[in-house]
C-alpha cells in the first residue's frame, strides 16, 4: 500500500489548503480528530502496519496545526528582514 496515502479523505497531504490561515488550522484540528479516531480503530484492530502509517501522518496534521497556530510576522518586521535581504 502506498504510504503517502492517506488514511482518511480528510487528511489527504496532497489536497489543496483552504485560503485563509484560520481555515487552515480549521482543517488541520479536522485532520488530528480524524486520525485520532482512526489510531484508536487500529489499535482494537491489532493492526500494526496501518497504526505505524496513521502514527506518521498524526506528527505530520500536529506539525501544520503548530504551524498554523503560529501568529502572523507583523508586517514591518517581514518587509523590513526582505529588503535587508536584497
Amino acid at each position: 500500500m502506498n504510504r503517502r496515502a492517506a488514511l482518511t479523505p480528510g487528511t489527504d497531504p496532497r489536497r489543496a489548503m483552504p485560503p485563509t490561515p484560520a481555515l487552515r488550522l480549521d482543517e488541520a484540528h479536522a485532520a488530528l480528530a480524524a486520525l485520532r479516531e482512526e489510531e484508536r480503530r487500529l489499535l482494537r484492530l491489532g493492526l500494526d502496519e496501518a497504526l505505524s502509517r496513521c502514527r506518521e501522518q498524526l506528527r505530520y496534521w500536529e506539525f501544520l496545526s503548530a504551524l498554523f497556530s503560529l501568529p502572523p510576522a507583523p508586517r514591518g518586521r517581514a518587509q523590513h528582514l526582505h529588503a535587508s535581504r536584497g
